[in-house]
């Protein structure tokens, strides 16, 4: 019995010894990484995106935004604080503009039209279209604009009906 353990000590030491031989040898030089996507082209500055209507009053930057036609417009003012995985670029403020004067503001994501299927699984609005979508359970409310080869996503809970209570979850 002894001879036996002899034996399967000598084939395993042996076995350890030719493996551990090669995967050192395959691990000297460091594997090559898949190549990253280019940082996507956003507009520069202001830009005027057109007109949407909101059918339902929302809450944009904190602040009460009634229902009603506005006239949507990006800043060349980026998102603060940034949030985790994002372009400086592609995050920034939109207004919401009704008779030449700001009522409310909100983030956009803006989204290169290559990307627009990794980000929704809905059909995108025609080329120099918009929607306006109510999502989540009546929760959020998303307008969402396709100018000049670029999406611009932006998302706004749904203000609460006065005197209405919170659902609970």
């Amino acid at each position: 019995m002894k001879k036996q353990w002899v034996l399967v000590c000598v084939l395993a030491g042996a076995l350890v010894a030719v493996t551990g031989s090669d995967a050192a040898a395959q691990h000297k030089a460091p594997n090559q990484q898949p190549s990253t996507a280019e940082v996507p082209k956003s507009p520069t500055g202001d830009l005027a995106l057109g007109s949407v209507r909101l059918p339902r009053s929302v809450t944009a930057d904190g602040k009460p935004l009634a229902a009603g036609t506005y006239q949507v417009r990006v800043t060349a003012q980026p998102a603060k604080p940034d949030a985790v995985g994002t372009t400086e670029e592609l995050e920034r403020w939109a207004e919401f503009l009704q008779a030449g004067k700001v009522a409310g503001r909100e983030v956009v994501s803006i989204v290169p039209q290559a990307e627009v299927k990794l980000v929704s699984k809905d059909a995108p609005p025609p080329s120099g279209g918009s929607k306006v979508q109510v999502l989540r359970g009546n929760d959020y409310l998303r307008v969402w604009i396709n100018r000049g080869g670029n999406h611009y996503l932006i998302h706004f809970p749904v203000a609460a009906a006065p005197g209405a209570t919170p659902a609970t979850k």
